[in-house]
């Protein structure tokens, strides 16, 4: 698959949900999502259950180290599930070779930005995770869910918002993600987000993965800068020509996988 070929089936199941009610646009994005992911890996195991009444979905490898990687998924806070980026979570569980336990929070609109936050929270804190795991709006969730905790041992973060998104700091509307896509993501979120510019360290080891055509690199390769002046150990992937929402279709696009490839044997080497 090329870039285009995905770019141009993802938007039609994101244009398809315009007449959808919301009920029924959730499912079809998870499908949507799904679609793209590869088969499950031989020999691993999935079992749902709850932590502290919130559910989650643990991903088990046929070879499982130590310890427990927590990951949190993206879908802009009103999409997305367990099952949406089940793909994700056991294709990180393969590749760190641990236990991945991700995160079914409520979505939004039903529930408000900080019963979302308070969530995360409690499964976090109960968990003790080796690691924690997130992309796009559920990167920032971790960010959120973080502010003003103990430093956890490691962040994975995969093309997180980081700070108050604006026309100024965004880069450019790119496919399948605009600059007011953003802003409208950020309207459910910022009257409870913690403040701040994003450009406090949120952790002393953290793995970055992005792309390149997508408005929150710019903002968030200006807060890696601003880490690493801060004393954090920050490393850095960046997809070529790749677009917000490939993960995906990593295995499908040569520059996500190698970007992805590079981004997993990071964390593992950390972790190890």
């Amino acid at each position: 698959m090329d870039i285009a070929t995905f770019e141009q089936h993802f938007q039609a199941g994101l244009d398809a949900m315009a007449s959808m009610s919301p009920g029924a646009a959730r499912s079809h994005y998870d499908g949507l999502c799904a679609s793209f992911a590869p088969q499950l890996p031989t020999g691993m195991t999935l079992s749902d259950t709850y932590i502290a009444t919130v559910p989650v979905r643990r991903h088990r490898p046929a070879l499982c180290r130590p310890g427990t990687v927590i990951y949190v998924h993206g879908g802009g806070y009103s999409l997305g599930s367990l099952d949406s980026h089940q793909g994700v979570a056991a294709g990180l569980a393969q590749a760190l070779e641990r236990e991945v336990l991700s995160i079914g929070y409520p979505l939004m609109p039903d529930a408000r930005y900080s019963k979302v936050l308070d969530d995360c929270r409690r499964v976090i804190f109960a968990s003790d995770p080796v690691a924690l795991v997130g992309d796009s709006a559920g990167a920032r969730l971790i960010l959120d869910a973080l502010a003003g905790a103990p430093l956890v041992p490691l962040l994975g973060l995969i093309y997180p918002l980081v700070g108050v998104p604006t026309l100024a700091n965004l880069g450019p509307d790119a496919p399948l993600l605009s600059r007011e896509d953003i802003l409208a993501a950020w309207a459910l979120i910022g009257d409870d987000a913690p403040p701040g510019n994003g450009h406090q360290p949120p952790a002393k080891r953290i793995e970055v993965l992005a792309v390149e055509l997508d408005p929150l690199t710019a903002p968030l390769e200006s807060a890696i800068q601003a880490w690493r002046a801060g004393g954090a150990d920050v490393g850095y992937h960046l997809a070529p020509n790749m677009l917000h929402g490939c993960l995906h279709a990593r295995e499908s696009l040569p520059e996500m996988a190698h970007a992805w490839r590079q981004f997993c044997a990071a964390l593992k080497q950390r972790l190890d």
